[in-house]
């Protein structure tokens, strides 16, 4: 007899659980119980206290964020980081960017110069220009070569953040085409259902139906999504990777656009359009062919359970077929966006120096030429893109009438195959589906043949559309080869710059006086300036082609005191010493020693155009430190008002509203304080030496004075390039170019006896004197006196002689005036209103 159980009331999970924990608490000792409660009261109050902690770290870095935000600043990590702040919402969110190692750069640089012979972008060695000019873009082995290097930035290891948003990306794939599948079923169950009168089993699908549609819209939103996120990764990195390659110590933002010329002068157009073009195709080529790829595996599995292995193999020779002839018929869309993306840098470089010359251009009236310069370039664009639209209907239309009607059309023969041809399709002993039901067991055959049929079709017009979008993709494929072009490069010209990779190919010799032609040697650490044996040569547009020579090779020294004028007329190469010192131009021959850092104990540079940048009034002072510098040198504000009163600025906070205000500065301040505020940077760094190209040009002669004495007083030797002779009262010395002849002097001698030499050099080599020549001279001696006596005599010389001139003229201009008649010796006598006029 078995025993009877008596029924007892339920009792709550967790008020069990609580009481179970006290009475075991209650049968320890004394002593455990003490120990137990002391440690449940200090993690408590070191929880609390925790807590507490890191509410108030939180709210201390939002305040921070928002103080840092208005200043323009941010905060350096002992790594090399930079955390800046950026607007988020009502708040700000704290960004860590960290700069790109120097050996990633190095990993790199083998696969934008040196790329292996297969890729077809080079023949084994270092080319002068990666990819060559001759290399279309396209769907070929270079192409994906072009691809995998720039994927290697995109996703630098398998465990980076790239890596984890495509593999939530692709589960979210997998998971939607596994919710196709069940769609599919469901479909043949509804339409069975329907035809059946099976009301109960019809209204349950329309439910699940429901169900499942949410579920695919979360899917598909998911998606969209985490492609979204993708594209802003891979545009991050590449971005970052960029900056730091273009902007740093080796000037690459200058020698990009000045000396290499592999790109142009539409950079912006690369990093700013091009590269978001191919990281959005990028991010997009995961999905429209990694899913559609995935989906022709499955429904062609599921279609060899219901059609056979017949109506697979026709499936698969359509497809094989229809994308062979597509694939031929294509036209060259990557060629022709790379095309695309150019010439619409090329409009987008007209307007950006519109905007910048704006003023120069309203000056002289030049709307009407500029906007027939846009025109011409918008109407090339414009005819460019309509050719390609042209191209685009053909293939569009031979494109959808394959992909979608013929496609179905034998879709549905395939489909017919089980029915009217049950022993070809092989499923002639099959007669379950593929998807058998348990929930209506008693329906007739001709019910499971059409649930049979609405599956095979569903399947069909998924496998068409996976298809539909494998062709598509491969018109993707095409444009995503222009931008990865434009993109490889853009990278591969920075590193060619970075590396100062211009070693001519093998078997021949570099071209005089170009990139490949530089011997020589610059010295960083040097207490002063000198330059020895050191010609200007004003580098060539293209680094394969050679530069042109200004002057005789340069030598002199400039210790620290000895203030220097640099005169000559214009053209004679006063700016051109500034950037060979500077290290924007290359150093072909000689030695150039200066100062080894920019700044504080070393140099500065003020150019000719005083260059102001985006930010607060405070970021103008201290440029080209942020406020992070600043602060970290122990200044502030009042010190930076105390420079500006230094150089008569001293009413720039008031009058812009303090020192955070942000203005559009170059439209904001004038000439004469733009060079003021060049000053004022000078004074706030205090440098060792001062390279000021026409740094006064624009300010009174009595603020020039007191600038430049400011300057030497601070202990800042200073080199003034300028064409005002009244500038020698505040230097010591004279470095003047462009001298011809006998005016030629170096270092401080009337060079007679060197010029005899040269005279006796130049005729022995058989050589004329072409380029200019230069002098050096103590302001004040006696040689600099009896040089411009002679120059005085030489203008005395030459009014002397402008009778003769004249006279010359007039017989130039009736010999010219005279007619000549072919076979006579008379000259033809002049026409009779010329005869009037002159009587």
């Amino acid at each position: 007899m078995a025993v009877q159980s008596t029924p007892r009331k339920p009792q709550d999970s967790l008020r069990s659980a609580v009481l179970r924990l006290l009475r075991t608490f209650n049968r320890q000792s004394k002593r455990a119980r003490l120990i137990a409660t002391v440690a449940l009261t200090l993690a408590v109050i070191s929880s609390g206290w925790g807590g507490h902690q890191l509410l108030r770290r939180r709210s201390e870095d939002k305040a921070q964020g928002r103080r840092l935000l208005r200043r323009n600043s941010g905060l350096r990590g002992k790594d090399g980081s930079r955390t800046i702040f950026v607007p988020y919402r009502n708040s700000t969110a704290k960004v860590v960017i960290y700069p790109t190692k120097p050996t990633s750069f190095d990993a790199h640089r083998r696969l934008f110069l040196n790329p292996p012979r297969a890729a077809g972008l080079s023949d084994g060695q270092p080319a002068l220009q990666v990819p060559p000019p001759n290399t279309k873009p396209g769907l070929n082995i270079a192409f994906l070569h072009q691809f995998l290097s720039l994927l290697s930035i995109m996703i630098p290891h398998w465990n980076s953040k790239e890596s984890g948003l495509l593999l939530s990306q692709g589960v979210f794939l997998l998971l939607r085409t596994y919710l196709s599948l069940v769609v599919t079923r469901l479909d043949g169950e509804i339409v069975r259902d329907l035809v059946a009168g099976n009301g109960r089993g019809f209204l349950w699908g329309l439910v699940k139906w429901c169900g499942i549609g949410g579920f695919a819209s979360y899917t598909n939103a998911a998606i969209k999504f985490l492609q979204s996120k993708v594209s802003i990764a891979f545009r991050t990195r590449l971005t970052r990777y960029i900056h730091d390659l273009y902007l740093n110590d080796n000037l690459n933002y200058y020698k990009v656009l000045n000396l290499d010329g592999g790109i142009g002068q539409g950079i912006d157009q690369y990093i700013c359009n091009d590269l978001t073009l191919f990281t959005n195709s990028a991010a997009s080529l995961y999905s429209s062919i990694g899913k559609p790829l995935v989906d022709l595996c499955v429904f062609n599995y599921q279609l060899f359970r219901s059609l056979g292995p017949l109506g697979c193999t026709g499936l698969l020779a359509n497809y094989i077929i229809t994308a062979t002839a597509l694939r031929r018929l294509s036209p060259p869309f990557g060629k022709l966006k790379a095309v695309e993306n150019r010439r619409e840098g090329d409009f987008r470089l007209l307007h950006s120096k519109l905007i910048t010359n704006a003023e120069e251009v309203a000056f002289y009236g030049g709307a009407d030429i500029e906007k027939v310069f846009l025109d011409a370039s918008f109407k090339d664009l414009t005819t460019w893109m309509e050719g390609i639209y042209r191209l685009k209907i053909r293939y569009n239309m031979l494109e959808d009438f394959v992909v979608k009607y013929s496609w179905s059309a034998f879709g549905y023969l395939i489909t017919s195959l089980p029915v009217f041809l049950p022993e070809w399709s092989g499923l002639a002993n099959t007669p379950e589906p593929a998807f058998p039901s348990s929930s209506s067991p008693s329906l007739g055959p001709q019910h499971t043949r059409m649930q049979s049929f609405i599956t095979n079709k569903r399947l069909m017009l998924s496998l068409a559309d996976a298809g539909s979008r494998m062709m598509y993709s491969l018109k993707d494929l095409s444009e995503l080869a222009g931008h990865t072009s434009r993109v490889y490069s853009l990278i591969s010209t920075l590193h060619r710059v970075h590396a100062n990779a211009y070693a001519p190919p093998r078997h021949t010799s570099p071209e005089q006086f170009s990139l490949s032609d530089v011997h020589g040697t610059v010295q960083k650490g040097y207490d002063g300036i000198r330059l020895e044996n050191c010609p200007l040569i004003a580098p060539a547009s293209l680094h394969q082609l050679p530069g042109s020579p200004l002057t005789e090779p340069l030598t002199f020294t400039l210790p620290a005191g000895a203030h220097t004028l640099v005169s000559g007329s214009n053209g004679s190469g006063k700016s051109s010493i500034a950037r060979v010192v500077a290290g924007l131009w290359p150093t072909y021959r000689g030695l150039v020693s200066r100062p080894r850092q920019i700044g504080a104990d070393g140099i500065m540079f003020l150019p000719q155009r005083p260059y102001l940048s985006i930010g607060t009034l405070r970021d103008q002072v201290i440029y080209p430190h942020s406020e992070i510098d600043m602060r970290e040198s122990s200044r502030n504000d009042r010190d930076l008002m105390r420079v500006l009163e230094v150089v008569r600025l001293g009413y720039l906070p008031d009058r812009e509203g303090g020192w955070d205000a942000r203005r559009e500065w170059k439209d904001v301040l004038s000439g004469g304080e733009k060079q003021r505020m060049a000053f004022a940077r000078l004074v706030y760094h205090e440098p060792r030496f001062a390279v000021i190209d026409e740094g006064t040009s624009a300010v009174s002669s009595d603020v020039e004075g007191l600038l430049y004495e400011t300057c030497k007083r601070r202990g800042v030797t200073v080199v003034v390039m300028s064409t005002r002779v009244g500038l020698k009262r505040y230097c010591d010395w004279n470095l003047t170019l462009g001298l011809e002849g006998d005016e030629v002097r170096e270092d401080g001698g009337d060079g007679d006896d060197s010029e005899e030499e040269e005279e006796e050099e130049e005729e022995e080599e058989g050589e004329e004197p072409l380029l200019p020549g230069w002098s050096f001279d103590r302001i004040g001696t006696v040689e600099e006196r009896v040089g411009v006596e002679r120059e005085v005599q030489a203008l005395r010389e030459k009014l002397g002689r402008v009778e003769e001139w004249r006279r010359r003229k007039e017989e130039i201009e009736r010999e010219l005036a005279r007619v000549w008649v072919s076979g006579e010796e008379e000259e033809l006598p002049p026409p009779a209103y010329l005869e009037e006029e002159v009587g």
